[in-house]
Order: C-alpha cells, then structure tokens, then sequence
C-alpha cells in the first residue's frame, strides 16, 4: 500500500492525562476535541506523519472550578495559547511496537517528546469507510513546557506532581 493520509475521527478518539495530586492521589482529564491528520502507509509504520491539535478550553477533570484554574494563567493559560499541537518528526521499531517522536508544544514552549505507540490496524466501519486505530503513551514533566504552578502543603509535599502521564488512542478516516 501507499502512503495515504487520515482525519482524525474526534467522536472516536481520546486524548487523557493523568498527575499526582497532592503525592497520594491521582487525577486524570482529558481533552475533549482532538484534531489531526495522519499520513501513514500501514504496511511500514515507520514512515508515518502525525500531525495533530487540541484546544485547550476543550480540558475536562470531571470539576468544572479545577477546569477554569487548569485554562487560567496559572495553567495552560487558554487565552494567550488556545492551543496545544504536535507534529512528528520520527517513527521507529521498538520491540513488538514503535516509537512516536515529535514536538509538543504547551503554552508556546516546543519540546521533543517520545511516546510508546501501539498500531491497532485497519478496518471498514459498517458504512464502508476505511478507518486507521493508533494508541500511544508517555509523560512528560509539566515544568519543561512552563506549567509551573502549585501549592505547597503543611505535610511538606506539594499539591500538584511534575509528571503528566499522557494516553492517546486516535481512530482516524481514510480520505480520498
């Protein structure tokens, strides 16, 4: 097969994190509109582009008041940088999966991230459309990208942990 390209399906894809809150618990969210495009031939992952978006008023914790702080200045700062992106720059053969290496960009701040990337396959849906399925994980330390905010406790922690655990699972439609 050739390379093609495919619209992310955002009905049918998700993009969750999770933190550590207050060193004892964690909190997940996730983003609720996920746009992008993926150029892939399926037959050799490797070559593949991801190129994708999520707007940050998007952001969704289950606790609408954490949601607000989270798009503030504080945070993400949603109304200076609507917008968090990533753009590949390689795909590679680890082990039994890939790897997925791009540039995320949070709050103007660009980095090179890497994520472990699982290729679910390719199927027709019960219309006949032809759909692509993609899940990926990894983290990230939200200080790299500017998200530096937090509160320290009585116990001596702090409220709100470095490490963002990130899950994407994309499902995405073959265009013509």
């Amino acid at each position: 097969m050739a390379k093609s390209v495919w619209v992310v399906d955002n009905s049918h894809s998700l993009v969750e994190f999770a933190v550590r809150h207050m060193m004892i618990a964690t909190v997940k969210g996730r983003f609720t509109q996920v746009e992008g495009r993926i150029e892939v031939d399926p037959a050799d992952i490797t070559g593949a582009y991801f190129e994708g978006s999520v707007p940050v008023a998007s952001i969704n914790t289950a606790d609408s008041a954490r949601d607000d702080h989270l798009r503030s200045a504080d945070f993400f700062d949603a109304q200076n940088y609507p917008t968090l992106t990533f753009k590949s720059t390689k795909v590679e053969r680890a082990g039994d999966g890939y790897k997925l290496t791009g540039d995320l960009t949070i709050r103007g701040v660009t980095k090179p991230v890497t994520f472990d990337l699982e290729f679910a396959g390719v199927g027709k849906d019960p219309w006949g459309n032809e759909k692509i399925g993609f899940s990926a994980t990894g983290k990230i330390n939200r200080k790299d990208f500017g998200l530096t905010w937090n509160a320290v406790l009585e116990t001596g922690g702090v409220l709100v942990g470095e490490e963002v655990k990130i899950e994407l699972h994309l499902e995405a439609a073959r265009q013509a």
